[in-house]
């Protein structure tokens, strides 16, 4: 199937493929939408099984940034990047020997070359170390480090909103503000999770974990005495909440009548393995977090570094704001009895066109036509 067959990439900017023999990198960067601002999305590290996995991986990923870009009120647009892992390295993402901060480094150059287009950042097996390595390479780097003027790991900005985020689900669900004693069911711990699960755990929850790393679910079990299973059957496990902070589509076709739970709200991307199944949640009486929605504290930690700014009280009031979006937008899925994908979609896309039918679509500089010179 060739790109343009593909059905994620409908209203794609573009998509730029890059490679570099002597590090080894293989690169695709998706550019969804520069409406609103450069395309703004981080980049992960990932072994796909093939190159097309990969591809439709970056295109549903990038759709998601113009969108959560885009709801978060952002003057950003979205993009995204994944990269292979070299053969050399085993396909092992985790590789930290020599070689992988020449990666980042070609990487960088990469970013560079589309001028100011795309922005990147930090995502899956994506470290600061690795941001501050592409910054050798290109002005377009965003989650650097404190030390560099950035704004520092978006992670825990994340979690918050995902926490937060997951309260205004609880409270149209179960009627309480009250975490304690609500069984939630999380999967994956990396950085996010992990950090939810701080939260979870302080909030009085019950925790249900799983991850592929035996010694951090056991880790999570002695610290938060959460019962631990396997990372397939988590997604079915009966629960109050399913929290998915991994992987993406793990709410498919297989999966979707099989939840037993109330909520569902994570940090994950691409939660739903297609749109249609927020339909099918919204009629087993599932409360659904739009993933780009409730996992927007990172992309905002880090919006200020685009601007060449710090600015932590601004990040810390906008995150805040992420629970009362995500309880408008299940407002409106209550009482328009349509699913909140739909409805996050609509507010998201409309923004966007509302800026490009006005006329104020940004545009890189190198693109701007010059002033037209006035004769005397």
């Amino acid at each position: 199937m060739s790109v343009f067959d593909n059905a994620a990439f409908r209203h794609h900017n573009s998509v730029h493929f890059f490679s570099d023999e002597e590090t080894g990198l293989q690169a695709i960067i998706a550019i969804h939408s520069t409406v609103l601002g450069p395309a703004l999305g981080g980049c992960r590290l990932v072994s796909y099984a093939n190159s097309d996995e990969a591809l439709q991986d970056v295109l549903r990923l990038s759709r998601g940034m113009s969108f959560k870009n885009s709801l978060a009120g952002l003057e950003l647009g979205g993009g995204k990047s994944v990269i292979i892992p070299p053969k050399s390295w085993g396909g092992d993402p985790g590789f930290q020997g020599e070689g992988r901060a020449a990666l980042f480094r070609a990487f960088g150059r990469a970013v560079q070359s589309l001028g100011g287009r795309y922005i990147t950042a930090e995502d899956m097996n994506v470290s600061v170390e690795d941001a501050q390595n592409m910054a050798l390479e290109t002005d377009h780097v965003v989650g650097l480090d404190v030390s560099q003027g950035g704004m520092g790991d978006p992670s825990p900005l994340t979690a918050e909103g995902v926490f937060l985020g997951m309260r205004a689900c609880v409270r149209r669900a179960f009627n309480t503000d009250n975490m304690e004693g609500l069984s939630v069911a999380v999967q994956g711990l990396g950085k996010v999770g992990w950090r939810v699960c701080e939260s979870l755990h302080a909030a009085g929850a019950q925790l249900i974990v799983a991850d592929i790393m035996p010694e951090t679910t056991a880790r999570a079990a002695r610290l938060f005495n959460a019962k631990i299973v396997d990372t397939d059957s988590i997604v079915t496990h009966e629960a109050d909440v399913f929290a998915p902070c991994a992987r993406g589509s793990v709410i498919n076709d297989e999966t979707v009548n099989a939840l037993h739970v109330k909520v569902v709200a994570g940090s994950a991307n691409n939660q739903l393995s297609r749109g249609e199944l927020g339909k099918t949640l919204m009629e087993r009486g599932i409360i659904y977090a739009p993933d780009y929605v409730i996992n927007a504290g990172g992309v905002i930690n880090i919006a200020p570094e685009a601007k060449g700014q710090v600015n932590h009280e601004w990040v810390n009031n906008k995150i805040k704001s992420l629970e009362d979006t995500v309880g408008e937008i299940i407002d409106t899925s209550l009482r328009e009895k349509r699913p909140t994908n739909e409805v996050a979609d609509e507010i998201a896309t409309r923004r966007i066109l509302d800026a490009r039918d006005a006329g104020k679509a940004w545009q890189p500089a190198f693109l701007k036509k010059p002033a037209l010179r006035q004769s005397a």
